[in-house]
């Protein structure tokens, strides 16, 4: 038996657009972001993926997105602070592809000055993910975050190299799907 759980990054917001690190920064989606998340959740509206609940970052990027597949969908949305995007501390608004961020990326236990280290996200994402494939009653998720969320996810199901891990990333709606054999 094989049980599993989809994730999508929220819609488009304008630091999207700019290029800048939005991180725990609460920012909005652009119009283009509203639509993506509406078609996502025609997508699944029309698809065999069998969600029975949306569980959302409360940041309103994502927790927009989740409503928008909400009311396309009828699928429940849920809360959970745990899927917040990580703080980037002194990073939050700069460039995201700026020569001293990406070299900070490669330390994991680095709070970036005021923020939180991407080892305390695997932590409290690694946590939420055991407790889905512990759970009973084999309800399937739909986890609506960030790009630093993706990450997290991706490297709790696969092994990544450092570099890949800190250069891991997907497109604003782009839906993914994991699983574990049980």
């Amino acid at each position: 038996m094989e049980k599993r759980v989809y994730f999508t990054r929220h819609g488009q917001t304008v630091w999207n657009v700019e290029n800048k690190i939005c991180g725990a920064t609460d920012i909005a989606l652009t119009p283009l972001g509203h639509e993506q998340a509406v078609e996502l959740g025609r997508k699944i509206a029309e698809g065999e993926y069998g969600i029975d609940e949306i569980l959302s970052s409360p940041l309103q990027r994502a927790l927009d997105t989740a409503r928008h597949i909400s009311e396309v969908t009828g699928i429940p949305v849920r809360v959970d602070i745990r899927l917040t995007e990580q703080n980037f501390g002194k990073y939050e608004s700069t460039p995201r592809d700026g020569e001293e961020f990406q070299l900070a990326k490669a330390h994991f236990i680095d709070s970036y000055q005021g923020g939180e280290s991407m080892l305390r996200v695997a932590q409290r994402v690694y946590d939420l993910l055991d407790e889905i494939r512990d759970e009973e009653g084999g309800k399937t998720y739909l986890l609506v975050a960030h790009n630093g969320i993706a990450r997290i996810l991706q490297s709790y199901f696969f092994d990544m190299p450092n570099e890949e891990f800190a250069s891991f990333g997907i497109r604003n709606c782009e839906l993914r799907e994991y699983g574990w054999k049980l």
